[in-house]
């Protein structure tokens, strides 16, 4: 029997949180999905854990490692794909209950090609930030199909011919083929995409990605100005990964942590629209900066 949904997980030698990634996917409120694992050279327990879930609709795969990314062995995972819509997550993500429900409510729009939903990044801190994007706003869409604003997997669902008619992943890419590909089926379709503005992903930031003296910075300014609402952190118990933090959080009361931290993010947002914290106007000089950074980036990128 053809799912519906086609998840894709790659991964690469985290096996400590990799079984929490797979838990979130199978506990989601649609149920009609095939999961690829795809395995990018791991030589730690990776298979070992994949093999410790018995449920059919799981499939392990073992490829040696692809350069960079391994951008290259998702692509051969996927042409291997039935299901009619694809979903990504990655092996230190989350996926919040009815993830896949919400976005593929967006689908029943024939028209629709693409949707994604609104992304929660998670600190290792146990700081949860909802990322401020819409793509119902065409000034948005816009800079991400020109490759000025750029967002995750976690959060994506798309047709799968999208990648027989638009292409599959860029497997020359060192860093960044999600976001390219996601301009590239915007781009080339033209056509308006899905949105739901409610957080279903969790995307678990690594160490060296978000510990820069100006993050550290920012969020002592907004423990400081009070904008962080309790709502939005987790607490991290020694010797415990953040995954595991929150899944346990997650597992125990799923429609109940679920409506906590969608709550928080609705008064974070409002209260940084409202601009009355000292730390929302840093948040607002901070994008305008990246903007301006990007756009000398993409210059600088088209000359040579």
């Amino acid at each position: 029997m053809t799912p519906a949904v086609t998840v894709l997980i790659p991964t690469h030698n985290r096996a400590d949180v990799l079984p929490f990634a797979i838990r979130s996917v199978l506990a989601q409120t649609v149920e009609d999905f095939e999961l690829f694992v795809v395995g990018d050279g791991c030589t730690d327990a990776t298979a070992e854990v994949v093999a410790g879930f018995d449920d059919a609709r799981i499939r392990w795969f073992d490829f040696p490692k692809a350069p960079y990314f391994g951008y290259a062995n998702r692509n051969r995972a996927l042409r291997e794909a039935r299901g009619e819509l694809v979903a990504y997550l990655g092996h230190d993500d989350l996926w919040l209950p009815d993830h896949l429900e919400l976005l593929a409510a967006r689908f029943r729009d024939p028209e629709v090609e693409f949707a994604c939903s609104r992304l929660l990044m998670v600190y290792p801190d146990g700081t949860m930030r909802p990322q401020l994007m819409n793509l119902e706003d065409p000034a948005l869409l816009q800079q991400l199909i020109g490759g000025l604003e750029v967002f995750g997997p976690d959060c994506v669902l798309h047709r799968r011919d999208c990648l027989e008619r638009y292409g599959y992943w860029r497997e020359d890419m060192p860093k960044g083929a999600d976001s390219e590909l996601w301009a590239r089926i915007l781009g080339s379709s033209g056509r308006v995409p899905g949105y739901c503005d409610s957080p279903t992903a969790l995307h678990f930031l690594a160490d060296w990605r978000s510990q820069t003296r100006r993050t550290k910075l920012l969020y002592r300014l907004r423990r400081w100005d009070g904008s962080l609402t309790s709502e939005l952190q987790v607490e991290i118990p020694t010797g415990m990964t953040e995954q595991e933090a929150v899944w346990r959080e997650l597992a125990a009361d799923p429609d109940a942590w679920t409506e906590k931290v969608r709550r928080g993010v609705r008064v974070e947002i409002e209260r940084l629209a409202r601009m009355e914290y000292p730390s929302a106007l840093a948040l607002s000089v901070y994008g305008q900066w990246r903007r301006f950074a990007m756009r000398k980036q993409t210059a600088r990128s088209g000359r040579e």
